[in-house]
């Protein structure tokens, strides 16, 4: 089965929809980078405007919210640009050789190449078409690919080479 929907990418597409774990193991450097710095941008940005403007409340319960948000919105920034390289949409050489690598050595072991699952087809399918490019709305309801199954709209027969 081919992904939902065929897009034309500048580069080479890896997983039309790829495992969150393989989405985080991916992360490069400067995706931790963003995730980082989306962290502390919350708690920095309302320090600075306590600064200009004081308050007289506490703060310390402000910034902890501030920085939770900043986490979890950071999370969703880095996952998505990791996502981004999996479908080919920005640069992605790195992760089209690291994933060209692990998929070859699953399927030199005769494993399946994207995991197996213990869970019926229908199961599979449906995951498949909650998942797909749900990357681009994390912020509004984050759903992440969780379920192995063979849809990622890739030529198996590169692996087995």
């Amino acid at each position: 089965m081919s992904p939902q929907k065929v897009v034309s990418t500048p580069y080479k597409l890896i997983d039309a929809d790829p495992h969150a774990t393989r989405v985080i193991s991916y992360m490069r450097p400067s995706d931790f980078a963003v995730w980082g710095g989306a962290t502390a941008a919350g708690p920095g940005a309302l320090y600075l405007w306590d600064l200009a403007d004081p308050s007289k409340a506490p703060l310390r319960p402000a910034l902890r919210v501030t920085g939770v948000l900043g986490f979890i919105g950071g999370f969703f920034l880095a996952y998505q640009r990791s996502s981004f390289r999996f479908w080919g949409w920005t640069e992605n050489e790195r992760e089209a050789a690291m994933d060209l690598t692990e998929l070859r050595a699953r399927a030199q072991n005769g494993l399946p190449l994207y995991g197996k699952s213990d869970q019926p087809e229908w199961v599979q399918k449906a995951a498949h078409s909650n998942s797909a490019f749900s990357q681009l709305k994390l912020q509004a309801f984050p759903m992440f690919n969780l379920v192995n199954h063979p849809y990622h709209g890739t030529d198996e027969s590169q692996y087995k080479e």
